[in-house]
């Protein structure tokens, strides 16, 4: 019994501190992520300084991505304001997370999907 709590724990561990290491990027503007290649970025970063005019640009860059980010940015008045709040700096972003209800990283809440599938009761 001793044997199998151990070895779960061990691998329990390993799991954690691996995963944080791939992690490691996420919410230091300063890491490059995985997925980073200079063209996107560029093509990203005039995107953003075109404000509202660089809506389109966006979305094109933005098509093979599933985000909540995505859903709430429908148009090229709410572009020009997450643009702003990009050039501005990380509390501007926070305060455009807060006003529109993204949550953290634009992962919402935690909440699930909250149609009452959780816990295996609508099966």
């Amino acid at each position: 019994m001793k044997k199998t709590i151990i070895a779960g724990l061990s691998v329990v561990t390993l799991l954690a501190s691996t995963s944080t290491a791939a992690l490691a990027y996420k919410g230091d503007p300063n890491v490059q992520g995985p997925n980073y290649s200079p063209e996107r970025h560029t093509a990203m970063q005039a995107a953003f300084d075109a404000g509202a005019n660089g809506f389109q640009n966006w979305l094109k860059l933005m098509e093979n991505k599933a985000m909540r980010l995505k859903q709430v940015i429908t148009n090229s008045d709410i572009f020009g304001e997450f643009a702003t709040a990009h050039n501005s700096g990380s509390d501007a972003v926070t305060e455009f997370r807060n006003k529109y209800n993204l949550g953290t990283a634009g992962q919402g809440k935690g909440q699930g999907m909250r149609d009452g599938s959780g816990y295996g009761r609508n099966r």
